[in-house]
């Protein structure tokens, strides 16, 4: 729960019966807070009612165990893909743009095509305006888990959006949160 609250996620796997809280639960509280992220049920529970519950609730798709890793696959990139075709290929801030086709980040005055991680970044932020993502949260969703990598990348990275933001004229800026992350803001200091 505290994960789809906090992050971006292109998809989600709920269990039916997890401890503490159960897979409906958690899957209702997302949808009335307005979270579309296509979400698959996994149980053990075949009866066509607990299906049409799930269904009913708001979940994308249903399996219930045991079932093939092929199969799973296949469900997650179709639940994927029409969420990916629905959503538009441009975000907006203020007076920039960012498009997921080319991987340009734009404004009137000019534009760059921002490198992979670059982009993963700027995605985060214009898809979360105003809400604080944690250094943590890039170092997860960009480089992964078990990456290596030192957690400074993340300011080095943030740095050259920084300047690419002032070069374009931007009318929006990314600011450091003291111990809670980075966020987007209106240059005057307005939130987005």
């Amino acid at each position: 729960m505290a994960y789809l609250e906090s992050g971006n996620y292109d998809g989600a796997i709920l269990d039916i019966m997890m401890p503490k809280i159960d897979g409906i639960t958690v899957l209702k509280r997302i949808r009335e807070k307005g979270d579309r992220v296509p979400i698959l049920l996994l149980t053990a529970k075949s009866e066509v009612d607990d299906k049409v519950l799930g269904l009913d609730c708001g979940a994308n798709d249903y399996m219930v165990k045991p079932f093939a890793a092929k199969e799973l696959l296949a469900r997650i990139r179709a639940m994927t893909r029409s969420q990916a075709s629905h959503a538009d290929s441009r975000l907006r801030a203020g007076n920039i743009t960012l498009d997921s086709a080319n991987f340009e980040l734009s404004s009137p005055t000019g534009s760059f095509r921002l490198a992979n991680k670059e982009y993963q970044m700027m995605e985060l932020l214009m898809r979360n305006p105003g809400s604080r993502i944690p250094t943590e949260r890039f170092m997860e969703r960009i480089w992964g888990y078990d990456s290596e990598t030192e957690i400074n990348v993340v300011w080095v990275y943030i740095s050259y959006l920084r300047k690419k933001l002032e070069a374009l004229h931007a009318d929006i800026r990314i600011r450091a949160a003291r111990n809670a992350g980075y966020f987007l803001e209106g240059t005057e200091g307005n939130p987005l």
